[in-house]
């Protein structure tokens, strides 16, 4: 079946490797890459399918209605992969209307122009909206967020995504839109934009320059590698049940600072460094607000009943990431270039 899917933040992170992952397994698919292209939005990650024929860019910021009308009307959207978003913390701190705007009310345009164009005949239609595990909160020692733990988001940026996924849900019972979401744990993998934790000291480990660690660095994650990621998207896409909810996380988890005492070992030996001598780059830094202690996701609903499962560990995956990154220094020294170095100067500077 032949299917012209919107895949809005496809230029991002995780939006590229979905991308990528689409285009070249679905040749038969129309998939419309739509982005605004702010910061962490970069062409340059999908340069080796951009020429491919069933490939198509629009740079459209889904607070432009008419815009997304019109995307909607020349491309016969059928269905949306929506994973544009504002989607780090620091940020949200600093500036939380940001992220009302782009994760909420950006949502909520989606939906209304999917609901506009599929003409309230929506059996043909899906609209999958990828969250992340932060909306359920913190957890305590022991414990795992389940498709049906209770919400309780404690930064600006989890509780907009929060919101969103209200809306989602609020879409498919009101109007019978059929819906989907699954909410992920933190993705780590090659194109990362070096603000969040791995490419940033990835980053700063090639450059010798400090690891700021928040607090005591005991802060637990789960940790996803983002092709695993791309797959998993694949398959709820395909055979999720509609109106669901599914978990997708790395079956893993890894205090912050033992993750980091493990990237400080690999980049050692990659780049014929003393053992132990990135370690010494670690600089303990004050603590951010509303800190969330621990994530854990159960991912067993999607394992059980869609058959997905992580292909590497995290030590195989963290292994990739780093020789990524080693291959693709322009890259990254482009990225980290101009407004981002003023960005990063301003977040950790003075801590």
């Amino acid at each position: 079946m032949s299917k012209n899917i919107l895949i809005t933040g496809g230029a991002g992170f995780i939006g590229s490797h979905v991308i990528r992952l689409f285009v070249n397994k679905y040749p038969n698919y129309k998939i419309i890459n739509l982005d605004a292209l702010t910061y962490a939005g970069n062409l340059e990650n999908l340069k080796d399918i951009d020429q491919l024929p069933n490939y198509f860019f629009e740079k459209i910021n889904i607070l432009d209605v008419d815009a997304l009308q019109q995307v909607f009307d020349k491309h016969c959207i059928t269905d949306v992969i929506h994973l544009a978003a504002e989607s780090h913390v620091d940020r949200s701190i600093i500036s939380p209307l940001d992220f009302v705007y782009t994760n909420v009310i950006g949502t909520v345009n989606l939906l209304n122009t999917a609901k506009h164009c599929w003409k309230e005949d929506y059996s043909k239609h899906l609209f999958y909206h990828v969250s992340t595990d932060e909306v359920y909160g913190a957890l305590g020692k022991e414990g795992f967020f389940t498709e049906t733990t209770p919400y309780h988001p404690n930064s600006p940026y989890s509780a907009s995504k929060a919101s969103s996924d209200h809306f989602v849900r609020a879409y498919a019972e009101t109007y019978h839109m059929q819906t989907v979401i699954s909410n992920c744990s933190n993705n780590y993998g090659p194109f990362h934009f070096p603000e969040k934790l791995i490419p940033l000291f990835i980053n700063n480990i090639i450059n010798k320059k400090p690891l700021p660690v928040y607090g005591d660095g005991l802060y637990t994650r789960d940790w996803l590698f983002v092709k695993d990621h791309a797959t998993a998207i694949d398959a709820v896409f395909h055979h999720g049940k509609i109106d669901e909810t599914y978990n997708i996380g790395g079956f893993n988890e890894w205090t912050n600072i033992d993750l980091i005492k493990l990237l400080c070992k690999l980049m050692d030996e990659k780049l014929n460094r003393t053992s132990g001598e990135s370690e010494q780059l670690i600089a303990y830094v004050k603590d951010r607000p509303g800190h969330d202690r621990r994530y854990a996701i159960d991912a067993t609903k999607i394992n059980q009943e869609l058959g997905w499962a992580p292909s590497v560990t995290f030590e195989q995956g963290l292994a990739e990431t780093i020789d990524w990154f080693l291959s693709n220094q322009e890259w990254l020294n482009n990225i980290t270039s101009g407004a981002y170095a003023n960005y990063y100067e301003s977040m950790y500077a003075e801590r």
